[in-house]
């Protein structure tokens, strides 16, 4: 396989221990990217996403924040500049619906945890490698929104829902501010993807019934979508600019 040339570029990707994260990091290491593999809970997937990085001749390291604190994302922004030099590419995909709830039974407090695990942290990322990408006049930000931001998601997605439709217009509002500066923001928008994410919040039959209705006639894998994110990492998607690419098997044409 052919990948695009990303060689001597350092890339931070958020929330990389498991399914479209860890794809994207392996595949930003094998285009010769240096990686940041960032986790929060599950270090043991990070560790795997670094290892396999390594076994392939990559080179990364695995660091822990919880990117929803301005305090701790920087502490990670300056611990990934140490390693590797200034960061060329973030890949914001931290995120997680955490619970279905229906609109009666979700409380404030899991709104804030959703909205702020999978909106509030792209936006305290972007915000700490803005200034260097703007002083450098380069640099690449890919936002991973969802399907359910488009079609409002699942039963009890509406936080998700909501988190991930603000991070499509959070894509274009800085695209629109950051592209005069050298810096390309996109976004990638996945649909039914076989990922963790399916094994913990959706059941057999519902994940049968989503099947049935992408004409593609199955689910997507991570690494289908870590491609595309790459792509748009690399200079073969130069003048693309504040766009959201859907990556659904036909699921949703827009």
């Amino acid at each position: 396989m052919t990948y695009p040339e990303l060689k001597n570029k350092a890339a931070l990707v958020t929330g990389a221990s498991s399914g479209i994260g860890a794809a994207t990091a392996i595949l930003l290491a094998a285009s010769g990217a240096k990686v940041v593999v960032n986790y929060f809970h599950n270090e043991k997937g990070a560790r795997e996403t670094a290892a396999a990085i390594q076994a392939a001749g990559g080179e990364s390291i695995v660091l822990r924040a919880d990117v929803r604190k301005s305090a701790e994302c920087l502490s990670l922004i300056d611990a990934s500049v140490l390693q590797f030099g200034p960061l060329d590419i973030l890949i914001n995909n931290a995120g997680s619906l955490v619970e279905r709830l229906r609109i009666l039974e979700l409380n404030e407090e899991r709104w804030d945890e959703v909205l702020d695990l999978n909106l509030k942290s792209a936006y305290v990322c972007s915000r700490a490698v803005a200034k260097s990408m703007i002083e450098r006049k380069s640099g690449v930000i890919i936002n991973v929104s969802s399907i359910a931001g488009r079609n409002g998601g699942g039963p009890g997605s509406i936080h998700y829902a909501t988190a991930k439709a603000g991070l499509l217009a959070f894509s274009k509002a800085i695209a629109r501010e950051l592209a005069p500066h050298g810096i390309r923001v996109n976004c990638v928008s996945p649909g039914v993807i076989a990922t963790p994410f399916h094994e913990r919040f959706s059941t057999a039959e519902g994940m049968r019934n989503y099947i049935a209705s992408i004409p593609m006639g199955r689910a997507g894998t991570a690494e289908e979508v870590a491609k595309v994110i790459v792509f748009l990492c690399s200079d073969e998607a130069s003048y693309l600019c504040g766009e959201t690419i859907e990556i659904n098997g036909g699921l949703l044409m827009l």
